[in-house]
């Protein structure tokens, strides 16, 4: 039996703080335990049985826990949701992902608009629709687990996160991984193994703070994963520069997970701002997403001392990890393979390159296989023997350290986010004035790429600021408003070969050229 787990953990010492909510509630782990296991009680009342989906489209809240954590220990696979994803893109993820039970919000007429629109589409019945907040024809959170008993669940199995990912033709694909037998603790223990690469341990009065949106991978794993390991969890409802240092200050933060744009606007407060606050409780501030400039990174371990790591992975998998030694050794790196992984550079036919020549990164699957719901193909194409990749490009030097050259061919990372041109194209495309578009990122200093369209109209069309008005708020309709374009430019013409295949470099790289 593990010592570690988070519902091991709250038995134990149920009075015990486990997480600061966004509004500085306090909430004990048995607080958290008991609301986990009301979910849980509600959700099989439901009929909900062992590998059905639960979607979540929550900004962060502690409920967003309790519901990981009720599914974590129930056998159900929870789909976290972009909240900031249009009605239409939900209710695709809603009916891929075949969501027996939807948890939306009221939080704000955007959030309530898209929840609405998105169950009407996928055909959910009220039944299966739960809000945090009074929304019609979704019941409310409060009398869902209103009389839920607060014991442990019987036939208590491991569930898993089904995040999805985009890919080339634009539609978002579930990461799916098969469920495994055993006791939850258990499980979640082998998770917190990974934090433990980074020297990371158990209690040792650790604090995590969390500024980044749940519903992508790694703040959830690695807040999720901080309260199996018995930290308490400091939650902001969203990333605030001179907030989170009031918060690392007031809570003697030690860890946390951050993306290099983070890093940009911390930097960006006056340096009177900075020194107001007490940062030296930090430990390890690990960042990944987004390749981080040099200078940044090396500002930030000027400030925060050597407690900068990084890692390289995706929702896939992974991958590599740098310590802040070794990175001011070879600056630039994502770092070598972690233990139990291994990393391989591929040209176009499957050939293994020799040291310091770029190619595709392969990285080896372990135990931790997945596969893309519904694509059987896309799971294949990413696959090589015991590997697979995401499409970026890179090389290792002699050591063994991996440096990325480009992080895949045309996906756009704006504040650590990926952003998929081809699926703002598609949306594009559909507007009557268009005949072709290009998307692509651009160089932004503070966001690392912002998006940039280019766009061929119909003849006898003048592309201005009216025509692109036009098309942006057509767009928004289908689009999340961070896939908008910063900027549209026109051609006559898209470069295009006789067989039709877009020249996007000829059009994307004089941007990044300017910027060298």
């Amino acid at each position: 039996m593990t010592n570690i787990g988070f519902w091991n953990l709250a038995k134990k010492e149920p009075t015990k703080l486990a997480l600061i909510d966004p509004f500085e509630n306090k909430w004990t782990r048995g607080d958290l335990h008991d609301l986990s296991n009301q979910i849980v009680h509600g959700l099989r009342n439901l009929g909900l049985q062992r590998g059905d989906s639960v979607a979540v489209v929550l900004s962060n809240t502690a409920e967003y826990y309790a519901i990981n954590l009720a599914c974590t220990q129930s056998g159900f696979y929870m789909v976290p949701i972009n909240w900031h994803l249009a009605g239409p893109e939900i209710a695709y993820i809603l009916s891929d992902s075949e969501a027996r039970v939807f948890f939306g919000s009221n939080e704000n007429e955007e959030i309530s608009e898209a929840c609405r629109v998105a169950v009407k589409e996928a055909g959910l019945t009220r039944q299966q629709c739960i809000s945090l907040g009074e929304l019609n024809d979704f019941i409310n959170f409060n009398d869902f687990i209103n009389n839920q008993p607060v014991n442990i669940p019987d036939k208590r199995s491991p569930g898993s996160v089904m995040n999805y990912t985009s890919g080339t033709t634009g539609k978002p694909k579930g990461v799916k991984r098969d469920l495994v037998e055993g006791d939850p603790d258990e499980i979640a223990s082998l998770f917190a193994m990974f934090l433990g690469l980074f020297g990371i341990e158990a209690e040792k009065g650790n604090v995590h703070i969390c500024a980044s949106p749940l519903y992508h991978t790694a703040p959830l794993l690695w807040s999720g994963t901080s309260l199996h390991l018995g930290h308490t969890v400091v939650l902001m409802s969203k990333f605030d520069p001179e907030k989170m240092l009031s918060l690392i200050d007031k809570y003697k933060v030690t860890t946390s997970h951050m993306v290099p744009t983070q890093f940009h606007r911390l930097l960006a407060l006056p340096e009177k701002v900075r020194d107001k606050y007490d940062c030296s409780s930090v430990q390890r501030m690990i960042h990944a997403a987004a390749p981080c400039p040099p200078h940044i990174k090396e500002k930030m371990i000027e400030w925060w001392g050597e407690s900068i790591y990084e890692y390289y992975a995706a929702t896939e998998g992974g991958g590599t990890m740098v310590s802040p030694q070794e990175w001011l050794k070879y600056p630039g790196t994502v770092g070598k393979a972690w233990l139990g992984s291994d990393i391989k550079i591929l040209d176009d036919d499957k050939n293994e390159l020799e040291i310091e020549q770029e190619g595709t990164v392969y990285m080896l699957l372990g135990s931790s296989q997945f596969e893309y719901k519904g694509d059987k193909q896309k799971t294949e194409e990413s696959r090589w023997n015991d590997y697979f990749t995401v499409g970026d490009i890179g090389y290792l030097n002699k050591e063994g350290y991996l440096f990325l050259c480009d992080r895949r061919t045309d996906m756009i990372i704006s504040g650590g986010a990926n952003i998929y041109p081809a699926e703002i194209e598609n949306v594009f495309l559909m507007h009557p004035k268009v005949v072709d578009v290009a998307v692509f990122g651009i160089p932004n200093e503070e966001w690392g790429e912002e998006i940039k369209a280019v766009i061929q109209l119909n003849d006898g069309i003048k592309g201005d600021d009216q025509i692109s008005k036009e098309i942006l708020e057509f767009s928004s309709k289908h689009l999340a408003r961070m896939k908008l374009p910063k900027s549209i430019d026109y051609l006559k013409e898209l470069p295009r070969d006789p067989n039709g295949k877009l020249y996007k470099r000829r059009l994307r790289d004089p941007y990044w050229k300017k910027k060298k």
